[in-house]
């Protein structure tokens, strides 16, 4: 893996890592308040700015899960539908940066260039 690949996975881990202490900080926090999955959705529309935030959310979520899928079959990457199941489960801003780091080692193994 050429070192330019190899900074930029390490950029998605950093994302990766950085994006799953900041949902579930705030994920846990909101169980722990006593709430249920079912409210999260509900409140994620609590007012126009918060409606804004979500809609945006959910239509990047599918701009990235159809990138995934596409990618993975294109690039030969297996095991793509847990990084759609995990978007959901974990958080799409964990999930999202580590494809791209399988992507990258994917894209490194056969082609052996730099980007």
């Amino acid at each position: 893996m050429s070192p330019a690949r190899r900074n930029l996975c390490v950029f998605y881990g950093v994302i990766a890592f950085v994006a799953l202490i900041a949902t579930w900080w705030n994920n846990i926090a909101y169980l722990a308040d006593g709430n249920d999955l079912g409210g999260f959705v509900v409140d994620s529309y609590a007012n126009y700015a918060s409606s804004s935030l979500t809609n945006d959310l959910w239509l990047v979520v599918l701009a990235a899960v159809v990138f995934m899928v596409v990618e993975a079959r294109r690039l030969g990457i297996k095991y793509v539908w847990v990084y759609v199941v995990l978007s959901f489960v974990i958080a799409i801003s964990v999930m999202f940066p580590l494809f791209l780091i399988a992507r990258e080692r994917r894209m490194s193994e056969t082609s052996g260039t730099a980007t």
